[in-house]
């Protein structure tokens, strides 16, 4: 009779199945077809560099004026080391004021000899992408805009870029230069960077200095308002918010364009607590045209998928005490209790809260006392069991943590020692002479 039953019972469910009343659980995966119409793109949680999603991550393409970023990094380093301060004045070489000159490409016009500060010219490179002013600041870093790419692939190294080549440090083909590229250079050569790369640069500027987002953030600005050289500036982010493609918390980062490059974009925005950065390359509309709309839709499709299915979440707090311990040798206690050195924080995808294995890696099985406590000792991964990990900029595929001692722990004084020398020694005879009778 049980066995009838269970004979009908699978039968009734293998019609729910092939009657499509009743599905399988499907297994989740860490990307979804998001049908993004760039040639590349990626989307990563600014905060730890967790990557949600990338299509064609790796490939070297133009990406235009998003280059500034490495400079308004660069600056800003030189800015922290003291090197430059923002009221230091910068004299317009003729280089400068002659790319500055062309109204056909994103330029404040400066004057030829005329002083300004750091300050104006950091401003109009990050909010109006101007070009002669990215060059007057490149040649006060560097001293000459070749030198200054030095400083740009020493950075880039810095960063781990991969797939990267610059050129100049504006972002536009060499031939809009008129001759006056960097030495060395094509004269028609553009810079060509990976959307992984670009996120990585993008990634080091929010963390290293996040003052960068109260420049970056500003929609409208005057360059030199109330002098005869007052000009408008409207930022190229059409996704600030009070501008045409308006998005909430959206407050970075850089565009991007030329022929070659297509419509490019860097993006950042947080949101419920939650920053992302979101990078996109030759960006194209329905009809495989790249246009300036094309880049901010897209990027929404980011936006939203991000906000709509991830949450970020604790795995594991601070401190959190793993089962495994580490062997400490002539300390007065044997073992040493492990725990986690900061939270472990995920963007976890709806519903799948579950889906983390914990796995512990410890460095060696013994250590040597006295110890201190927050002794790094190993990592507590947390391992993706929903499919193919996306993984990280940087690091292992899974997240994880460092693991830590708990506590302090003395050197056992000399006659404990020797007294386990003893009991060990003893131990190991007794095993030795009960293995041979035996």
């Amino acid at each position: 009779m049980k066995k009838r039953l269970q004979k009908m019972t699978f039968a009734f469910l293998a019609c729910l199945l092939a009657a499509g009343v009743l599905q399988l659980p499907k297994k989740a995966y860490a990307q979804d077809n998001l049908d993004i119409h760039a040639k590349a793109a990626i989307l990563i949680d600014a905060d730890n560099g967790q990557i949600l999603y990338e299509k064609n991550a790796d490939q070297a393409l133009g990406i235009a004026s998003m280059s500034k970023m490495m400079t308004e990094y660069l600056l800003l380093k030189a800015i922290h080391e003291k090197k430059i301060s923002w009221d230091q004045k910068v004299t317009i070489s003729d280089y400068a004021y002659h790319v500055s000159q062309k109204r056909d490409l994103s330029n404040v016009p400066l004057r030829k000899g005329e002083k300004y500060t750091v300050k104006e010219l950091f401003q109009a490179m990050a909010i109006y992408s101007a070009n002669g002013a990215t060059i007057a600041l490149a040649e006060t870093l560097g001293g000459t805009e070749k030198n200054y790419l030095n400083m740009m692939n020493k950075q880039a190294k810095t960063f781990g870029l991969t797939n990267y080549k610059f050129v100049n440090a504006t972002g536009l083909n060499n031939r809009d230069l008129d001759g006056m590229q960097p030495g060395g250079t094509g004269s028609t050569e553009e810079n060509l960077v990976s959307a992984r790369s670009v996120a990585k640069i993008a990634y080091h500027l929010i963390h290293d200095y996040p003052e960068i987002l109260q420049t970056t953030s500003i929609a409208k600005m005057k360059f030199r308002a109330g002098t005869n050289d007052e000009i408008a500036m409207q930022n190229w982010n059409w996704m600030l918010p009070s501008l045409v493609y308006g998005r909430q918390g959206v407050d970075g980062l850089k565009t991007g364009n030329t022929d070659y490059a297509g419509y490019c974009f860097t993006g950042t925005s947080k949101q419920n607590g939650m920053r992302i950065i979101t990078v996109v390359l030759h960006a194209e509309d329905a009809n495989g045209k790249s246009t300036m709309k094309a880049r901010f839709d897209e990027t929404n499709k980011l936006m939203d998928y991000a906000y709509n299915n991830f949450t970020e979440k604790t795995l594991y707090p601070k401190g959190y005490t793993v089962k495994k311990t580490v062997s400490v040798k002539a300390g007065k206690e044997k073992q040493a209790a492990v725990a986690t050195k900061a939270p472990l924080i995920v963007a976890v995808k709806n519903g799948e809260d579950k889906m983390y294995k914990q796995v512990v890696k410890l460095d060696s099985k013994q250590i040597t006392a006295p110890v201190k406590k927050g002794m790094k000792v190993g990592t507590l991964y947390a391992q993706y069991t929903g499919g193919q990990e996306l993984g990280y900029l940087y690091g292992p595929k899974s997240a994880n943590v460092a693991l830590v001692t708990k506590n302090d722990i003395e050197k056992a004084n000399w006659f404990v020692r020797m007294m386990r020398g003893i009991g060990g020694f003893f131990s190991g005879l007794w095993q030795h002479t009960v293995g041979s009778l035996f």
